[in-house]
């Protein structure tokens, strides 16, 4: 788990200690017009009370919770420090808050304290409930806080763990689909076997020394698939033609790595292998309605036209899968008829901003 960095963890200390105060003050004012209606005495009195007994011990309580919390993630203190620390902002705050009113409004110093009649017990009472259900109310919403981060925490590490296991899976997909197409070649063509094995050789050490990161830029899944095309373009020549076209806007767009290639592969082995003369393959990015849009387009023999193979649509299913773990519903793809007779097939997915 990754710790806050210190300048984020006291904004959201200050943020939080701002929020406790706000939601403090308007409780003491509900606390307020119930004594006054219940009462019968002066609501501007009730008010001033209210909220300067209140107030001081939220300052005193907040203040303390952070400075004893430690590295509790709920930013409370342990037993006793959390208990001991509410017995004393009561104490604090019914103490000072009354010194504070009675400045106020000029009444005698420390008249508060008068046990005669019920004044001193209704104000002790109600500061004991009032500060112990707003620290109990705090309380849950720190620890729901908590909760809420550690959820989404074990969500991301899911989504990380369930890419990696995808990339791995699509990986030796294509190491397999190109050593069997190295191994037809070496019987037919050994000059360009061995070329088409350096291509390979130098698309590997490319492609493993780099760490399995969860996105990259949209630029290098371009490369990686410009690489890809070439090592191809040795093992079938002029019959396959490709060209990469990626605005200049778009370079930096993070996408899963190995999100194209299986779609390129699909076009050449379904799509212009069995088409004797070949055909072209193009790749186009742009951006359109806040979605950023992938088209792979061939000229190849079509949807159907091709026999089935093994392992067929395997790429393409884990593209799907790959797409719905990072983008959920807004992650589309389709594949659809070309007008130049071959397949279409389009990504489509929430643009960065």
């Amino acid at each position: 788990m990754s710790s806050t960095p210190p300048g984020r963890f006291r904004a959201e200390n200050i943020r939080d200690m701002l929020r406790h105060g706000l939601i403090t003050a308007v409780f003491c004012c509900l606390i307020a017009i119930a004594m006054t209606i219940t009462g019968g005495e002066n609501w501007a009195g009730h008010l001033v009370y209210s909220l300067a007994i209140g107030m001081v011990s939220w300052l005193f309580i907040d203040t303390g919770r952070l400075l004893l919390s430690g590295a509790s993630e709920t930013h409370w203190p342990n037993w006793p420090w959390g208990f001991m620390l509410i017995a004393l902002g009561v104490a604090v705050g019914f103490f000072v808050g009354n010194l504070i009113g009675d400045a106020v409004f000029g009444a005698p110093r420390f008249d508060f304290l008068d046990i005669r009649g019920h004044k001193l017990a209704t104000g002790v009472t109600i500061t004991i409930i009032a500060t112990v259900g707003m620290c109990f109310f705090f309380y849950s919403l720190g620890k729901s806080k908590h909760m809420q981060s550690q959820i989404e925490l074990a969500q991301r590490n899911a989504t990380e763990a369930r890419l990696k296991l995808l990339e791995t899976q699509l990986e030796p997909h294509m190491l397999f689909n190109t050593l069997a197409n190295l191994r037809v070649l070496i019987t037919v063509d050994p000059p360009r076997a061995v070329a088409m094995l350096d291509r390979l050789n130098s698309y590997l050490r490319m492609t493993l020394s780099g760490s399995r990161a969860l996105s990259h830029p949209l630029s290098a899944e371009f490369e990686r698939l410009g690489d890809y095309l070439e090592l191809m373009s040795v093992r079938m020549g002029a019959r396959l033609r490709y060209t990469l076209d990626l605005p200049q806007e778009l370079r930096d767009a993070p996408v899963p790595p190995l999100l194209l290639q299986p779609l390129v592969e699909n076009s050449i082995r379904h799509g212009l292998e069995p088409k004797v003369e070949g055909g072209e393959i193009v790749v186009r990015a742009r951006k359109e309605a806040g979605q950023l849009v992938i088209e792979v387009n061939d000229t190849g023999v079509g949807l159907g036209a091709a026999p089935p193979s093994e392992g067929s649509g395997f790429g393409l299913e884990q593209v799907r899968e790959r797409l719905a773990t990072v983008y959920g519903a807004q992650g589309r793809m389709s594949i659809e008829p070309s007008p130049s007779g071959g397949t279409s097939t389009t990504l489509s997915f929430p643009a960065p901003t």
